[in-house]
C-alpha cells in the first residue's frame, strides 16, 4: 500500500520539480545586460553599473592605431578641442598666445590633471607626445591619419617653458595653428604609454572621463568612469560598446533591450530610425555632422577627366530628392567640398538642370553610351543606405548615356581600386580632420595632395596651388578666409570630387537612459545615465 502511494506521488513530485525548473528558465530568459534585480517593491529597475550601447564598427582599433580609440569614447583628450560653432576651444591647453610674427605659440596647461595611470599632465608629458608624433607620422587610423607635418608644418621645436607651460616654434608663421590642432591633431596620453616604436604598450592611458578597461577586437570596448577626472565626472560607472555591423541587427538589439542606444557614423539609418520612433520606448537625437558624402570620379581617364562630364553628373542629380527619399531629410544637400560645420564654410547654391547636364555630357562623350563602374564600399552598406543610393544614381545617370555597373567591394579592395584607378565613380565620405580646411584642401585639391593621388582624382589647378601657397604665409584670418572662399568656389566649378550632402549625426536610444544626445562629432556619452 505504501509502495503504491509512493508510485502515485512520484509524477506529481516530478511535475513540481519541472515546474520550478521552468520558472527558473523563464526568469533567466527575461534577463538581459540592461536589467538588474528587482527592488524592494518587486519592480525591475536598470543596472546602475553598466549601460550597453552598440556601434557599426570597433571604436577601439587597438595598440597599433594612431589613437587606440576614437575620441567619441572619451578616453583621451586633445590639447585643443572645437566648440559647437567649429571654433577652437580650450581642453588640456587652457590658454595660449601667439608671437607677433606668428612663428611661436605658447600654451598653458590645465592644472591638476592626471592620466589614467596616475601620471600628471605637465609640459614634459606634452613634449613626450610631440616626440611620438614625430616618430610615427604619418600614422594611419580608421578615424584620421596622425601627421605632424600636416598639422604642424615647419615645426622646429616643442620646448618646455616651465612645469605647466610649453611652446611650439616654427620656421614660418602659423596663424591658423589652433584650427589645425583641434581634436585628432593633438591627442595626449601618459608619457609611459608608448613602446620603442611609438605604439601603445597596453591599454590607452588618457585623461578623459572614461578609461578603457577591457577590449575584445571587433566585439566590444568596456569603459569605466575615471574617478580621478579633473572635470565633471561621468554619470555612469561602466559603459560597454558592442560592435554590431549590420543595421537591422542593431535595431533588433535595441528593440529587444540587449542594448540601450547606438552611436558612431550611420548609427541607425534614417528609415530604421523612423520605424523605431513609432515605439514610444525610444527616442532619437539628431544634429549636424562633420561628415560629408561625395562621389569620387576617376579623373585620370575618360570620361571624368573632362570637367564638363563631372559637371554633368553633378547637375543631373537632384540632391534634395536623394536626401529626402533615402535619408528622410536629415542631411543637407551641398556642392561644396567643405563641410558646413567648418567656420570657414561658404554657402554655394546647388544646381539641378537636366537639360544642361545632358548637353554637357553629349559634348564630353560625343553622345555615345559609355559603361561606367560605380564602386561601393561594404563598410558604407553597414552605415548608410548606399545600395539604394547607388541604384538611384544608376537610374539617373542613364540620362547621360552612362551605363552604370554597381560593384560592391570590401574595404581593402575598394581602396586598391581607387589607388590603381580601376574604377570610374565611387561613393565615399570624408570628415574634417581638424578645424583648418587647409588640410582638407591640400589633400584633395593640391597637385600633390594625398587624397588626390590615392583616389586617382587626377586634379590639377595652378590657381588653387597658388592660393594654398598664399594661405601658408597669410597672418590675417580674415584674409585667409577670402583665400578659402575662392578655393571653395573653384572646387565647386571644377568638381575634382562631386559633393552630395552634409550628413547629420543621428542616434537612437531607449528612454530608460537620459542625457544621451548627438553632438557634431559623437555623443554626450559622459552625461549618459539611467532614468529614475
Amino acid at each position: 500500500m505504501n509502495m503504491n502511494r509512493r508510485i502515485h506521488k512520484m509524477p506529481y513530485m516530478a511535475a513540481a520539480i519541472i515546474l520550478c525548473f521552468l520558472l527558473v528558465l523563464i526568469g533567466c530568459s527575461t534577463a538581459n545586460p540592461a536589467s538588474r534585480p528587482a527592488n524592494q517593491t518587486g519592480t525591475a529597475i536598470a543596472n546602475p553599473e553598466e549601460v550597453v550601447l552598440a556601434a557599426p564598427r570597433d571604436l577601439a582599433p587597438g595598440p597599433q592605431d594612431a589613437y587606440y580609440t576614437s575620441t567619441i569614447l572619451y578616453v583621451w583628450e586633445p590639447l585643443v578641442t572645437s566648440a559647437e560653432d567649429g571654433q577652437p576651444a580650450p581642453k588640456l591647453a587652457k590658454s595660449w598666445t601667439m608671437s607677433p610674427d606668428g612663428k611661436e605659440w605658447t600654451f598653458k596647461l590645465q592644472d591638476n590633471v592626471k592620466f589614467h595611470d596616475g601620471q600628471p599632465l605637465n609640459a614634459d608629458a606634452v613634449i613626450a607626445n610631440f616626440n611620438r608624433y614625430k616618430q610615427v607620422s604619418p600614422k594611419s587610423s580608421p578615424f584620421y591619419t596622425l601627421d605632424i607635418k600636416s598639422a604642424y608644418p615647419g615645426l622646429k621645436e616643442a620646448a618646455k617653458v616651465d612645469e605647466m607651460t610649453f611652446k611650439l616654434v616654427f620656421d614660418n608663421p602659423q596663424p591658423a595653428l589652433l584650427y589645425s590642432m583641434v581634436n585628432f591633431a593633438s591627442p595626449i596620453y601618459s608619457p609611459l604609454n608608448f613602446n620603442e616604436k611609438g605604439d601603445f604598450n597596453g591599454l590607452p592611458q588618457g585623461t578623459g572621463p572614461f578609461k578603457l578597461i577591457e577590449h575584445q577586437k571587433d566585439q566590444y570596448a568596456l569603459l569605466e568612469a575615471f574617478d580621478g577626472y579633473y572635470g565633471e565626472k561621468a554619470k555612469t560607472k561602466k559603459i560597454r560598446v558592442r560592435v554590431i555591423p549590420d543595421p537591422d541587427t542593431r535595431l533588433a538589439a535595441l528593440k529587444s533591450g540587449e542594448i540601450m542606444g547606438v552611436m558612431d557614423l550611420g548609427a541607425l539609418p534614417p528609415a530604421l530610425a523612423k520605424e523605431l520612433v513609432k515605439d514610444n520606448r525610444f527616442e532619437v537625437s539628431v544634429t549636424k555632422s562633420t561628415i560629408s558624402h561625395y562621389i569620387h570620379p576617376n579623373g585620370k581617364r575618360a570620361p571624368f577627366d573632362n570637367p564638363a562630364m563631372r559637371q554633368a553628373v553633378s547637375m543631373i542629380i537632384d540632391r534634395q530628392q536623394l536626401v529626402k527619399e533615402l535619408y528622410l531629410g536629415y542631411p543637407t544637400e551641398t556642392v561644396n567640398i567643405l563641410n558646413a560645420t567648418s567656420p570657414f564654410y561658404k554657402e554655394i547654391k546647388t544646381v539641378t538642370n537636366a537639360t544642361e547636364a545632358k548637353r554637357l555630357a553629349a559634348e564630353a562623350t560625343g553622345g555615345k553610351t559609355q559603361k561606367i563602374d560605380l564602386i561601393v564600399p561594404t563598410y558604407g552598406l553597414d552605415r548608410y543606405p548606399y545600395k539604394a543610393q547607388a541604384e538611384l544614381l544608376q537610374s539617373v545617370l542613364k540620362e547621360l548615356n552612362l551605363d552604370v555597373q554597381i560593384k560592391i567591394l570590401d574595404g581593402a579592395a575598394f581602396k586598391e581600386a581607387q589607388a590603381k584607378g580601376e574604377y570610374d565613380l565611387a561613393l565615399a565620405t570624408q570628415g574634417l580632420p581638424n578645424a583648418d580646411p587647409f588640410t582638407l584642401f591640400t589633400n584633395y585639391l593640391s597637385s600633390g595632395g594625398s587624397s588626390n593621388k590615392s583616389y586617382s582624382l587626377g586634379y590639377k589647378s595652378e590657381r588653387i596651388d597658388q592660393l594654398l601657397n598664399q594661405a601658408k604665409t597669410t597672418l590675417s584670418m580674415d584674409d585667409r578666409k577670402v583665400i578659402y572662399n575662392e578655393i571653395q568656389t573653384i572646387a565647386a566649378q571644377d568638381l575634382p570630387t562631386i559633393p552630395l550632402f552634409n550628413d547629420a549625426n543621428l542616434i537612437a536610444y531607449n528612454k530608460k537612459i537620459k542625457g544621451y544626445q548627438a553632438t557634431i562629432y559623437g555623443t554626450t556619452l559622459s552625461k549618459l545615465e539611467w532614468t529614475e
